[in-house]
């Protein structure tokens, strides 16, 4: 379980190093003086200079950062950022965004390589004819657990001793599990290409966190095919394309529901850094296709989120840019990095709010789950 929140996290630092690197390899482009590419924030652990950048490795290791000359304060010079063109300077801002759109592309042109069965939920997907319940984790003392079911395995079907089912949805099976309880029955499961059957009764009392049997489960379908080398990145350019075109419907239904008084659409939660780390973790019990396809899919959402026009984020500084260019003349800095600091300080706040409601109690879930 450690292993895996280290692989997730390693996974979404790795994100962050290569939105910072966009804008840095833009501005060196453009010639504009980087001082620092730091891996991690501050205090600094160690750093060595290449020409006149410090690349740094720093104590906190909760992303990456780039200082680039002039960008925060107005430099006479023509390697500052503040002398440059606008359309560079716009350019800049944007590269972070592109690099994440770029990775998303070559993830999930990996993903395509590997193929992946994704999550579908119980509803009937037109072309799908391999859906399929996967057992995804297994409650200590349970009897899935005394009987020797594992995470992984695919339910074939279940019977009693009148009859026998075949299950694809997971209400059939949870119904099946319901008018059973206190009697022994068969699960087929499918492990590792093979068949095998195991006895186990289902609990008439149990836990209010776990079922009668003390398993959760996914039902998954072939939705990412697998493709030669050749094919799978066009595959992933236009599976990213795919996905940044859901995920822009999701923003609108979101912000749509909230001004409406909805609140959250169906079937959307609120995630900061900690909770996006552990849905990345049990992405990667699901195997490495389906873990590419996840962090491919947060890459495109971040990138989204920072064209928001919030000062703080890339959206914020590509907002006070394009006033700049109507108006014919730069915000103050003053009043720019006022109103920067402002909303950083709500965005901070927000994330410790999302955090203690959110995503610690996920962390305690996936903890439990895992011991």
């Amino acid at each position: 379980m450690i292993l895996t929140l280290l692989i997730a996290f390693f996974s979404l630092i790795i994100l962050m190093i290569i939105h910072e690197f966009g804008h840095f390899i833009i501005a060196k482009k453009f010639g504009v003086k980087v001082e620092e590419f730091g891996i991690g924030y501050p205090p600094r652990i160690f750093g060595k200079r290449f020409g006149e950048t410090l690349y740094s490795v720093n104590l906190i290791p909760f992303g990456a950062f780039v200082r680039i000359y002039g960008e925060e304060r107005d430099i006479d010079d023509y390697k500052s950022f503040s002398n440059l063109a606008i359309w560079k300077r716009i350019s800049i801002v944007l590269g972070g965004v592109i690099a994440f759109w770029l990775a998303s592309a070559v993830i999930f042109s990996a993903a395509f390589l590997v193929g992946a069965d994704l999550p579908i939920g119980d509803q009937d997907v037109a072309g799908i004819t391999d859906a399929r319940l996967k057992i995804t984790s297994i409650a200590l003392d349970s009897p899935a657990e005394t009987s020797g079911l594992r995470p992984g395995d695919t339910i074939i079907s279940v019977k009693n001793q009148l009859s026998e089912i075949k299950v694809d949805k997971i209400i059939d099976f949870q119904n099946f599990i319901q008018n059973n309880k206190g009697s022994e029955i068969i699960l087929t499961l499918n492990r590792d290409g093979h068949n095998i059957d195991f006895t186990l009764t289902p609990r008439l009392s149990y836990p209010s966190d776990q079922g009668s049997l003390g398993i959760r489960l996914e039902r998954i379908a072939n939705i990412i095919k697998k493709y030669p080398l050749y094919q799978a990145p066009l595959q992933g350019i236009i599976y990213t394309g795919k996905i940044t075109l859901e995920a822009v419907r999701g923003i609108y239904s979101f912000f749509t529901g909230i001004f409406q008084g909805q609140g959250l659409p169906k079937g959307a939660e609120l995630a900061g850094p900690l909770g996006i780390t552990v849905y990345l973790a049990r992405a990667v019990d699901y195997g490495l296709g389906f873990f590419l396809y996840f962090i491919g899919s947060v890459s495109v959402l971040v990138a989204l989120f920072n064209l928001f026009p919030i000062p703080a984020l890339d959206g914020g500084k590509l907002l006070f840019l394009i006033i700049e260019k109507i108006k014919k003349r730069p915000i103050p800095q003053k009043i720019e990095q006022r109103i920067t600091i402002i909303f950083f300080i709500l965005l901070i706040m927000m994330s410790i709010f999302v955090t203690i409601r959110f995503d610690i109690p996920r962390v305690v879930d996936f903890w439990k789950a895992g011991l």
